[in-house]
């Protein structure tokens, strides 16, 4: 990492402590004019975030990545969303030529033969929308809690995101699951139903289940997968994270 970025990691690491959500997303937006962006996949988290962006006339981009394989419940989240707060959210998806390339070559569900192939299914339907959407930005914010997993408590509010080049901040990093429930409550924000079934982290229907009670946050994602870090590689920052200095 060159050491300017490393600097302005640090620097901004000492500037979100101690912060509201709303103070950071304000700082950001202050730090990074025009060039600040935040990524929703309209989860609980997501959607507090939103709230705070658009009830504040805050100058970050709001956009979500459109898989093809969302539940039905999250895009009535988004709709309701979209009527809720008249914001604009942009939308990036997949390249159709490699949907139609992988879908031919091996078939619909071929992330269920192994890491590497769902990593693969990832990489086309998420990671490579989301390098899109990320190119010319500066900061790029998301929902991200250090509860949701033992790889997210190694994270840190703010970073330096090294295969996207740019700093990555989460104004929800000390919250827990029952404060984002209270403070979604009390503002009446639209949240997804499947919230109410067990499902806490949400992403692609095929590739997420409901969780047990004292379950990890991450449980019913790739749930077919042994490993404790399950990441579909947005957040996988090669995503260098500076050491506290």
């Amino acid at each position: 990492m060159q050491v300017a970025s490393e600097a302005l990691v640090t620097d901004l690491r000492q500037q979100v402590a101690g912060r509201t959500a709303l103070e950071t997303l304000a700082l950001v937006a202050e730090t990074f004019p025009g060039k600040a962006i935040f990524s929703t996949s309209f989860g609980l988290e997501d959607q507090i975030i939103s709230h705070l962006i658009f009830t504040h006339n805050l100058p970050i981009k709001v956009f979500t990545l459109d898989t093809g394989r969302n539940f039905q419940e999250t895009y009535s989240t988004w709709n309701k969303t979209l009527l809720k707060y008249e914001r604009p959210i942009a939308t990036y998806f997949p390249r159709q030529e490699s949907v139609e390339l992988l879908l031919r070559t091996k078939g619909p569900n071929s992330f269920y033969d192994s890491v590497a192939a769902r990593k693969e299914c990832c990489g086309i339907r998420k990671v490579e929308p989301l390098a899109r959407a990320l190119a010319g930005q500066q900061a790029w914010l998301t929902g991200i809690r250090a509860e949701q997993s033992a790889n997210r408590q190694e994270m840190h509010p703010a970073e330096w995101d090294a295969s996207h080049q740019l700093v990555k901040v989460h104004p929800l990093f000390n919250w827990t699951w029952d404060d984002c429930w209270d403070f979604v409550h009390e503002h009446s924000i639209p949240f997804n139903p499947l919230h109410l079934q067990g499902f806490v982290s949400i992403g692609c229907a095929p590739c997420t289940r409901a969780i047990a009670a004292g379950e990890d946050f991450r449980a019913g994602r790739w749930w077919w997968e042994d490993q404790s870090a399950k990441e579909c590689g947005l957040h996988d920052t090669a995503a260098e994270i500076v050491a506290e200095r």
